[in-house]
């Protein structure tokens, strides 16, 4: 006689693995561009001697927050 347990089947491709991965992702994402818009703000209250203490212009505020969340 045979028995089947959970472990046998491919979990990868179910219905249920997919959504909870595109979830996972989703939250991810949404953390990822919190900590972006903080990064903006935070930036963005500095003074513009503060900004180029760091070597940054007001122009540059968008473009270094995202370089510094997603690494590109």
């Amino acid at each position: 006689m045979a028995f089947v347990t959970a472990t046998d089947f491919n979990t990868e491709n179910t219905l249920m693995a997919r959504i909870t991965a595109f979830a996972a992702k989703k939250r991810e994402a949404f953390a990822a561009h919190r900590v972006y818009r903080k990064t903006v703000n935070e930036l963005s209250a500095l003074s513009g001697s503060e900004l180029a203490d760091l070597g940054l212009t007001r122009g540059s505020i968008h473009a270094t927050a995202h370089r510094a969340v997603y690494g590109n």
